[in-house]
């Protein structure tokens, strides 16, 4: 290593530093469109306005409407550490604004040819302009009130970092990603961007959440459903797409905290945990979240891009984002709809949007809790008025006020296949074998956790040979199998003699299901392939085997038997396939159908 000899230390001058200070804020074109646009927000606009000649390596205009800046605040601007946010060290525990950091100006100014025109009132303009790091001219221009700034020839003097740039199009596409991070995450500020005279995204003040994102995407929004929980002291708010609506090359995955987008793979991951058995494996559904937590609670500096951020008690995070998507999912609206993308209980949320933010969009507020009961067409006294409910209840209707006793929703089976309930606002269609798989998948991974489940004495033992791959996967799940209620004795090579099994339902065949599920766990199938355990494989194998089939004649009983079972699990509306147990029809899609709407 070189040690420096007498006179070899030496202080930079001020357009060197800014330029290695540079390397940490400006990385493309699309840092910059970042910093300035963030800048802009923090500075109350209601309207940024960003332009690109050449994916920005040539120009890039950021104009905003936000308050300006005298000509005093905007030549300390570009001096390094300069800020209007920051105060003290304890400020840095709390930051709620974007744009704090002192170094972006000078650094972007400082590897570029550098225009900066700002104005209190149109009285007070001031230009500067700095070609590199150095400071050309200041001079009094007057201009309606904002701000705009204008990069050009970035990196012109730095040809090592200009050689790294993507292609003009990649970069304009990295450039439209950080607006459209800002936009998300200020719905009620308007955004547009130009790329060589051209817009690709124009969006107006949103109302909500919601309808910004129906702006961005106009197909996706009507997929979404509400998630939230406000929990203490960490809330987490937001939208995740129904399972039916989700496929395989992955959704729109956003996350904010206290409003500041940023990464983390690890808590995405939890989402995709929430949703296991109700997706198939490799399906990455959309979820757009915003976490709240006290600011002093979240290190939101460990990234020279702010892109990421450091939870002091990540534990309580992780577990609110995780059940808060899981309650969503719970509810009935997570549930395929029939008709229209969006089409909801709430007609509200079946409004079609635009990928310009000019239609009506869907409003963002939670449905309200309520008993299950409550969906559903209930009973009347004698005066003909609805009952008043009295506690919570299942499907049934167990735990209603005994003077208004609540009647559940008539059913029919149609086709021996499906089961049809009428709601309050439409008609639920439950396809029966999905609906007893999620049951009985519940029932049996509740009986592993208990440490068994009981086994009825078959009348004729049943002796049952296996191939070899098949009887190798039976003496792994052997005892698996035994807390479940199979009892198997070795007879002879690859034989065994049934004796006693599980009886689920009436209607269980246990040697067809035992046959059917070591096959399969013997074979392999994308089911079982997902699952993290031998105790999970063994429960989705054995609820899919032993499920009641489509074509299956049930009695009114069992049918209703199996709606309140079914209502009674944590996720009804899904079964372990990925494929919807329901399916929604409401009054409006049939009045539209009828063409009353």
């Amino acid at each position: 290593m070189n040690r420096p000899g007498a006179g070899g230390v030496q202080i930079l001058p001020d357009h060197v530093a800014n330029q290695i200070a540079a390397g940490e804020v400006v990385e493309r074109p699309a840092s910059v469109v970042k910093e300035l646009a963030e800048n802009a927000v923090d500075a109350g606009a209601r309207r940024v306005e960003v332009a690109l000649r050449n994916g920005g390596k040539t120009e890039i205009r950021v104009s905003d409407d936000g308050s300006g800046m005298n000509r005093e605040d905007a030549v300390l601007a570009l001096d390094r550490h300069a800020t209007s946010k920051i105060r003290s060290v304890d400020d840095l525990r709390s930051v709620r604004s974007f744009g704090f950091r002192g170094e972006a100006l000078p650094s972007i100014a400082a590897v570029s040819r550098f225009e900066l025109h700002t104005a209190l009132s149109p009285e007070e303009g001031v230009r500067a302009r700095v070609d590199f790091g150095r400071i050309r001219s200041v001079d009094d221009v007057p201009r309606r009130r904002g701000t705009t700034v204008t990069v050009r020839a970035l990196f012109h003097d730095l040809p090592a970092r200009a050689k790294f740039l993507a292609s003009s199009a990649a970069e304009s596409r990295a450039a439209g990603e950080a607006l459209v991070l800002l936009a998300l995450a200020n719905p009620a500020v308007g955004f547009r961007l130009e790329s060589n005279r051209r817009a690709s995204m124009d969006l107006a003040p949103a109302r909500d959440w919601l309808e910004r994102i129906g702006q961005l995407w106009g197909d996706l929004a009507p997929t979404l459903i509400p998630v939230e929980d406000a929990g203490d002291p960490v809330r987490v708010r937001g939208f995740v797409q129904r399972p039916d609506a989700a496929r395989q090359r992955g959704g729109r995955r956003y996350a904010f905290v206290n409003g500041r987008p940023f990464r983390d793979p690890a808590l995405l991951r939890l989402v995709d945990d929430a949703f296991r058995t109700t997706v198939v494996e490799g399906v990455r559904p959309s979820l757009f979240l915003r976490i709240e937590t006290p600011p002093a609670s979240v290190d939101v500096n460990v990234h020279p891009a702010k892109a990421e951020v450091r939870f002091r008690d990540r534990e309580s995070v992780e577990t609110a984002v995780h059940d808060a998507v899981r309650a969503a999912l719970a509810r009935l609206d997570s549930t395929k709809p029939m008709g229209v993308p969006g089409d909801a209980p709430d007609p509200e949320r079946a409004d079609r949007t635009s990928s310009r933010g000019r239609a009506r969009t869907p409003r963002g507020e939670p449905p309200a809790e309520m008993p299950q009961f409550a969906l559903f067409v209930s009973g009347r006294d004698d005066a003909g008025e609805p009952p008043e409910p009295g506690g919570e209840a299942g499907a049934s209707g167990e735990g209603v006020a005994a003077e208004a006793p609540f009647v559940g929703p008539a059913l029919w089976q149609l086709h021996d296949r499906y089961i049809l309930a009428a709601t309050r606002n439409g008609l639920l269609i439950v396809d029966q074998h999905s609906a007893h798989e999620r049951v009985l998948y519940e029932e049996i991974m509740a009986r592993f956790e208990a440490g068994g489940g009981t086994s009825q004495a078959l009348l004729f033992p049943v002796t049952m040979q296996f191939s070899p791959p098949e009887a190798e996967a039976l003496d792994d799940l052997a005892g698996l199998l035994v807390r479940q209620g199979f009892e198997l004795e070795p007879f002879g090579e690859r034989t065994w003699i049934l004796t006693a099994a599980p009886q689920p339902h009436a209607r269980f065949d246990a040697e067809r299901c035992l046959r059917e599920m070591v096959r399969e766990l013997a074979e392999g199938s994308p089911l079982v392939n997902t699952a993290r355990s031998q105790h999970e494989r063994l429960a989705m194998s054995m609820a899919c085997k032993g499920a009641i089939k489509a074509g299956e004649h049930i009695s009114p009983e069992e049918a209703r038997e199996l709606f309140d079972r079914l209502f009674a699990t944590p996720l009804p509306g899904h079964d372990v396939h990925g494929r919807p147990t329901i399916v929604r029809l409401s009054v409006e899609e049939l009045d539209r159908r009828f063409g009353r709407g």
